[in-house]
């Protein structure tokens, strides 16, 4: 009974912040599979989600990204619209992410100090699908007034930050950061093979955040490996004495064993033999 009561006040908690399942009446399902535990209501929030990359690697892979996102958590019938100052995106490639350039408008600004605002007002339209903005500088007041526009008309923003000079916080539900793997070839086949991303979740409002490598393929996000999660604790095998030990994370201030929540965290990796009455190779909580 209690836990019930605790877990409705929470949902209440989150829909008064605007963190909501569901998107024009429907529960976005993203495809991300365990990802989604890392979320709120285990489901894809609505809001403002926004991806920092540093390189042009990291904002080629980013792109890729945001388009497979694109294709999943937009309908057939959707409209969005891609705002930039700088545009270096391909739209016939998007047809690979699953979405047709078609359904796309893209708005290119010779102004980057109107973007915000430009963005501000195509959240405002809840005949829109999804707005997706490339801005570099970016502060809290800006990003609140964004926050509210999709708390009104329930339109998911993604914001990728290219280059920003510094993180800082803004009104965002979720801070993602996507980095390219080297793709495997499929034996026998020649090319370069699909792509394949690190996606991590630095920043996850009332949620979890973790570390994926994730795979574009077949039209779809397949997991490859979870780098670290709240939820597990990966292990391995060390050469001495041929015994099994498996990786930990001990909170210096705590004492408690647990995965790193935050980057700021100080945390210190250290082995210790895994329980002799389980099996080495099985994943802790």
């Amino acid at each position: 009974m209690k836990s019930e009561v605790v877990k409705k006040l929470k949902k209440e908690i989150l829909d008064m912040q605007g963190i909501q399942p569901m998107v024009n009446g429907r529960a976005v399902d993203v495809g991300l599979g365990p990802v989604t535990e890392a979320f709120p209501y285990g489901v894809f929030p609505v809001g403002i989600h926004e991806f920092v990359s540093t390189s042009p690697e990291c904002a080629a892979a980013t792109s890729g990204f945001i388009a497979g996102l694109l294709g999943k958590v937009t309908r057939p019938d959707d409209t969005c619209i891609w705002i930039s100052a700088g545009r270096t995106l391909f739209p016939p490639a998007l047809v690979f992410f699953g979405i047709s350039p078609d359904r796309i408008i893209f708005v290119d600004s010779r102004k980057p100090w109107d973007l915000s605002w430009m963005i501000e007002q195509a959240l405002k339209c809840d005949a829109l699908g999804t707005v997706v903005g490339e801005v570099t500088a970016l502060d809290l007041a800006q990003s609140r007034r964004l926050q509210l526009a999709v708390e009104q008309s329930r339109v998911n923003c993604f914001l990728h930050r290219y280059r920003p000079g510094g993180v800082s916080a803004i009104a965002s539900v979720c801070r993602w950061k996507i980095q390219p793997v080297p793709s495997t070839l499929q034996e026998g086949l020649p090319g370069v093979g699909f792509p394949i991303w690190e996606v991590t979740l630095e920043k996850v409002r009332n949620g979890q955040p973790g570390s994926w490598q994730i795979q574009w393929v077949e039209d779809r996000f397949r997991i490859v490996e979870a780098l670290w999660s709240p939820w597990s604790v990966r292990t391995q095998t060390t050469d001495r004495d041929s015994s099994h030990y498996k990786v930990a994370c001990e909170d210096i201030d705590h004492g408690q064993r647990h995965r790193p929540r935050s980057d700021h965290e100080k945390i210190r990796i250290h082995m210790v033999p895994a329980p002799d009455d389980r099996p080495a190779h099985q994943a802790v909580s």
